[in-house]
């Protein structure tokens, strides 16, 4: 799950992590009023998205337009955000169609000495969170890893103790802080982390960090994203949740108890079982066909959560065949015929379905898929299955 900038620096700011004076808004005369709020020379207008690369990207509408600007009256502030709600902003992580921008963030300007990065991660070779910094901020880390890798560092965390003093000290020494830029990292840097761990997060991210002209660090930027299985011991998180930003099958899949991810493929897939899906998906690609979604129903499926299922697979108009790979362990493959079969009917199939079955009660199971008289195509295993609908989709007219 993953927040807006503004709601992950109130969330900082609660642990003592130093950010920038400023406010969500929703209209341009509230932006104006933000700026005035301030009683500042300057701010910065800042699209929210929920995807990097805001400052380099450009609105649909005016491609001269940036999702981050700097404005130094109430006046530049409302008509920044006149130019950016309401419109499409196209970033990097967008893709080209882009998303629309509903919220802005008006915020203090600052006085920037210099810029780090600061980043926090699970790693899972270690087993444990892992900080990572870098002297050099603002920019794609991605590059500055794959180009000079000297100029990252990294610190295990452990999840008992947090960060440590002496990793403090470590790293403001290769950030090249001085006294005062090593104080200020000594509350900042354990905040971060405690943060961290306590929100269940997977990814914290301060792109930039600043070192201000007083010396101090300050969380320019801010990214943060939760670990959705952890959801069951943050209640508040229902709260962040941005539907907007958020793929309109996956949150229906999710209300329907469904594990669903939408792809770009044009081969819709319905399987039980996460480790089955990602084999079914490889199988597919081996094949030659593309799978246009994860889509795991869980061992125990019901009727109405496999007819919600195609229903949000039939939704996606890039789908031309479909793929129902179950294996019946808790559930009887005659249970499961008999969902698939109503699930059919409730739903009108308008492309090709290929089912393959296997496990308890399996031969009963494709004898009622047999015996239905609907246009379902029987595969034996899964690299026939992978085989007939990769054939069935390639033979399908296209949309």
């Amino acid at each position: 799950m993953k927040i807006h900038e503004y709601q992950a620096k109130a969330l900082l700011s609660r642990y003592g992590v130093a950010v920038p004076d400023g406010e969500a808004v929703g209209s341009p005369q509230a932006a104006a009023e933000a700026f005035r709020r301030r009683n500042v020379p300057r701010a910065v207008v800042k699209a929210q998205i929920h995807a990097g690369g805001r400052g380099k990207g450009t609105f649909v509408e005016n491609p001269a337009q940036r999702g981050v600007q700097l404005v130094g009256s109430p006046e530049e502030a409302e008509a920044a955000a006149a130019a950016m709600l309401g419109k499409t902003l196209v970033t990097l992580q967008t893709g080209p169609q882009g998303r629309v921008v509903r919220r802005l963030l008006v915020e203090a300007g600052c006085d920037i000495r210099r810029e780090l990065y600061l980043g926090l991660v699970v790693d899972r070779n270690r087993g444990r969170p892992v900080l990572i910094a870098s002297a050099e901020g603002g920019v794609e880390i991605e590059k500055v890893a794959a180009e000079r890798p000297e100029a990252i560092f990294h610190e295990a965390i452990d999840p008992w103790a947090g960060l440590r003093g002496f990793q403090v000290r470590k790293l403001a020494k290769k950030l090249g802080l001085d006294a005062v830029g090593e104080k200020s990292a000594a509350s900042f840097l354990p905040a971060l982390v405690r943060c961290f761990l306590d929100q269940d997060c997977s990814l914290l991210e301060i792109n930039p960090t600043v070192v201000t002209g007083e010396g101090t660090l300050l969380a320019l930027d801010a990214k943060i994203n939760f670990d959705d299985n952890a959801a069951y011991r943050h209640p508040e998180w229902s709260e962040w949740r941005d539907l907007n930003e958020e793929e309109p099958t996956e949150v229906q899949a999710q209300a329907a108890g469904l594990s669903y991810v939408k792809l770009d493929g044009n081969i819709g897939c319905l399987v039980n079982g996460a480790g089955l899906a990602m084999s079914t998906m490889d199988l597919i690609m081996l094949h030659g066909g593309k799978p246009a979604n994860f889509l795991d129903v869980g061992g125990g499926a019901d009727v109405q959560q496999v007819t919600e299922a195609f229903r949000i697979l039939l939704s996606d108009a890039n789908v031309r065949a479909v793929l129902v790979n179950i294996f019946g362990g808790i559930m009887r493959c005659t249970t499961i015929a008999q969902a698939l079969i109503s699930a059919y009917q409730s739903v009108g199939f308008h492309v090709p379905l290929v089912v393959r079955l296997e496990g308890t009660e399996v031969q009963a199971g494709r004898e009622l898929l047999a015996n239905s008289g609907l246009r379902i195509i029987a595969a034996d295993d899964l690299t026939d299955a992978a085989k007939k609908v990769v054939a069935a989709c390639n033979a399908a007219p296209s949309a």
